[in-house]
């Protein structure tokens, strides 16, 4: 398996989802299971939204996927969810469990401080001694990304694949047409103009503020993002400030849009409008993540054009070789251990948490319970897939109740079916290669507090430059204006944000570097 790492000092976590991932190939050898008085501990599961099989769920320590877990470690558990927005509320009552779960790093602003005021305890003795397995599995990335002052603070869930968007095509339509996939930003070009040939509405599928549309900008390396920093002379800027491929990408999106490549309202399309017309099977190539989009558009655009094929192609390269999209953190979410918690109930923590790299459980929470979940007939596994909304979730909260796993993809899952397997191929073949490196902080710039507009997000970038980027392409504004832009983001702030960046970048403080190598 090809996989990519990422060095860094410090990442800045992102919310995605969580999958159950790869096998240690460890048993249970040290089966704290066994025997004994179930150990009673408390714990809180982050969670991003309010609607949800757990949070349906009367009773949740009742709930036979808790009861399953606490047989299978000799726990007793005490579970509970938290909201990330709800997580300032928790510190300011001071109702801490005995671990708390966070889809934030220890000096995040979810954590509120509490890393750094002591409230819990740092981890790499107990790990070394009770959870050796998972100490040295986790990739280093993922523990920088959890420590303070050089200790570990929490047990993160990771990616050892960072790289999560694809470029999506009709296979089907690109056989039509009698080209290739496109290599470079020219041949992606020539496609989509084929593709309007054949009726397609829109070649390629673009949306508002160039989310899940930014194939163009990552070909050229101009991402506008947080973590999208690069260094320029003496200086850390925003990679928006590379004046010519900046330039070069937003002629190429002027290009797709004077030719009626792109659909003309693109700057207002909603996520929803995007995935309709994608599962209406409206466009040709567009960007999504590929964990769980490639079954989904698989089977949606099927339902109305039964002869489609879908598959993911590597995106197309600019003149530099680049290409893709954003590397995600490493970390995925993380669980701190209270500072009250006993020695004797942290290191059956810990051992709960080693178990976690078990054969054992890595069948309980990729597949559930045999007999019930799956069935094996001459050692080949028969999954029972979800087949409704309500079956998703119940698996979805299953595969989350897992600790310290590779939260890159369920491979063991994905292995039992053709889409499954394909998932594996462009991760392992696809997405590996790609992804572009960048400079970002943790915790974010104090100057982006200061200036909304000129305050960039994982994924969306500042409000004065996407606005400016739109007017270009809808030919209100000339690109050639483009310095014009990058000296108004100066005067607006932007001087205040780069002599903090370079200044935190020298001092090696809170920085993130973002590779592929």
């Amino acid at each position: 398996m090809m996989k990519k790492t990422v060095s860094l000092v410090m990442i800045t976590a992102l919310g995605a989802g969580t999958l159950a991932g790869c096998s240690s190939g460890k048993e249970n050898t040290d089966n704290h299971t066994a025997a004994g008085k179930p150990v009673k501990f408390s714990i809180a599961y982050p969670v991003t939204t309010g609607d949800g099989y757990a949070q349906r769920s009367p009773d949740l320590n009742k709930d036979k996927w808790i009861q399953r877990l606490n047989k299978l470690t000799n726990t007793e558990l005490d579970v509970r969810l938290i909201q990330r927005e709800k997580m300032s509320v928790l510190f300011a009552g001071n109702d801490i469990p005995d671990v708390l779960g966070s889809l934030d790093l220890p000096t995040g602003k979810d954590m509120s401080g509490s890393v750094e005021a002591g409230v819990f305890m740092p981890l790499d003795d107990l790990l070394k001694q009770y959870a050796p397995t998972v100490y040295k599995t986790v990739p280093k990335a993922a523990w920088d990304a959890v420590s303070y002052k050089g200790q570990i603070y929490a047990i993160p869930s990771y990616l050892t694949n960072p790289s999560r968007r694809g470029t999506y095509i009709r296979t089907d339509l690109l056989e039509q047409t009698g080209l290739q996939a496109p290599k470079t930003v020219d041949e992606f070009l020539n496609v989509m103009r084929a593709f309007k040939k054949l009726g397609v509405e829109n070649p390629y599928q673009m949306r508002e503020n160039f989310k899940y549309a930014d194939v163009i900008l990552g070909a050229f390396d101009v991402l506008p993002y947080k973590d999208q920093f690069e260094k320029q002379g003496d200086q850390i800027v925003p990679k928006f400030f590379d004046v010519e491929n900046t330039q070069k990408a937003l002629q190429v999106y002027k290009t797709m849009y004077d030719e009626g490549l792109i659909p003309k309202d693109f700057a207002t399309i909603s996520s929803t409008d995007y995935s309709k017309n994608i599962n209406a099977g409206k466009a040709g190539m567009w960007s999504a993540n590929v964990g769980t989009g490639l079954k989904d558009f698989r089977t949606t655009i099927k339902a109305v054009a039964p002869t489609a094929k879908v598959d993911v192609i590597p995106s197309p390269q600019g003149p530099e070789g680049k290409g893709g999209y954003f590397l995600y953190s490493p970390m995925v979410s993380a669980y701190y251990i209270n500072k009250n918690v006993d020695k004797d109930k942290a290191i059956a923590i810990m051992k709960f948490i080693e178990w976690m790299t078990t054969d054992e459980a890595d069948k309980f929470f990729s597949l559930g319970v045999e007999g019930e979940n799956y069935t094996v007939d001459n050692g080949k596994i028969n999954y029972k897939f979800p087949t409704n909304k309500e079956e998703t979730q119940e698996e979805s909260f299953r595969t989350t109740l897992r600790l310290a796993n590779d939260a890159t993809y369920n491979k063991l899952q994905l292995d039992l079916s053709k889409d499954g397997q394909d998932i594996l191929a462009a991760f392992n073949n696809v997405l590996s290669k790609e992804g572009l490196p960048g400079i970002g902080f943790n915790p974010d710039l104090k100057a982006f507090s200061k200036y909304p507009d000129l305050t960039p997000l994982g994924d969306t970038g500042p409000k004065l430059i996407v606005d400016h980027m739109v007017k270009m392409i809808y030919g209100k504004e000339p690109i050639s204006d483009w310095p014009k832009v990058i000296e108004e983001y100066k005067s607006k702030g932007g001087n205040e944000i780069i002599k903090e960046a370079t200044e935190r970048y020298n001092n090696k403080d809170g920085v993130s570097i973002y590779s592929n190598k």
